[in-house]
């Protein structure tokens, strides 16, 4: 099951520890976020412990109103479920019962000055990136008029070359060979492996820094794949579509993504192809579709 480990949370948020058990390994597996208030009142039943607790002002100042009894009962029964951590927003004092009762339950408390519902939102997003549904697709992906193209097909059967004259035409690359794609918001975003971010490999001339031959305006560091060219052999005796009835898809993590087959044959020009498909791709986005127009003139022609 994917988890992330609370220390990389810690990391990339700069949270200040206030108790962290040395032989305790938190590992967090939902991207949901829950502020305790309910359990606070004394209210567990349906306590979503598996979250990442999290205490504002109003939860921190509610905890400072209780008897002191009460306060050390809830308190107790709340750290007693096995929670990640609890993290307390707003640069708030943290009570000593909190500490006490974490200490002996062994549950990591951390601090933050960023105001609540901001730090729950940057959580969330970066919670939801690292646990999403991946998966690493061969091909490689660019930026095409504002389009995420994944350009897939055999090996050798030109996917780089292509890419590379796309990118000398001022489009932009987000990874080649190995395209990692991650399922977020029931979109797909492609990233590249740290390895082999900004390079590509093209056949008798070997490793290319993109970012240092064309600029860093040449690359992208993630993009959401909205269309794929899927490259193939010329076949003499198949019969591809020529105006554009036709509707593929390629399903990537449950997504099914608009797909175009480009037969390849010496003196095809596949770059300008891709080009026209992520142009035509946006036209279609924007209302207008070539293949209703045509049909409509076809239909206005035939009554006459």
């Amino acid at each position: 099951m994917q988890y992330v480990k609370l220390e990389d949370l810690i990391s990339f948020i700069g949270l200040e520890t206030v108790y962290y058990p040395e032989d305790v390994q938190s590992r967090i597996y939902t991207p949901e976020i829950i502020r305790p208030g309910l359990q606070i009142a004394g209210y567990f039943d349906w306590f979503s412990f598996e979250r990442v607790q999290v205490m504002g002002k109003s939860e921190m100042l509610y905890i400072k109103t209780l008897d002191e009894e009460v306060k050390r009962q809830r308190i107790d029964r709340f750290f007693s479920f096995p929670i990640p951590a609890l993290i307390v927003a707003n640069d708030m004092e943290v009570d000593d019962v909190i500490i006490q009762y974490a200490q002996k339950y062994k549950r990591p408390v951390l601090k933050s000055s960023e105001k609540t519902d901001k730090l729950v939102n940057i959580m969330i997003n970066f919670l939801e990136e690292e646990l999403a549904e991946e998966t690493i697709i061969h091909g490689v992906c660019l930026e095409v008029f504002g389009i995420g193209v994944l350009i897939k097909g055999k090996s050798g059967i030109g996917k780089s070359e292509t890419s590379l004259e796309l990118i000398n035409r001022g489009h932009r690359l987000v990874a080649d060979d190995a395209v990692i794609v991650k399922k977020v918001d029931s979109g797909l975003k492609a990233t590249c492996p740290e390895l082999t971010q900004h390079l590509m490999e093209i056949r008798g001339i070997g490793i290319l820094d993109i970012k240092h031959l064309f600029g860093v305006g040449s690359i992208r560091l993630e993009q959401f794949i909205e269309m794929v060219i899927e490259l193939e052999e010329w076949d003499e005796n198949k019969e591809y579509d020529r105006i554009g009835a036709d509707e593929d898809f390629t399903e990537i993590l449950g997504v099914k993504v608009p797909t175009v087959v480009v037969p390849v044959k010496p003196g095809r020009n596949i770059s300008a192809i891709v080009e026209i498909a992520a142009k035509n791709y946006r036209q279609k986005l924007l209302g207008y579709n070539p293949l209703e127009t045509y049909n409509k003139k076809f239909r206005n022609l035939a009554r006459k």
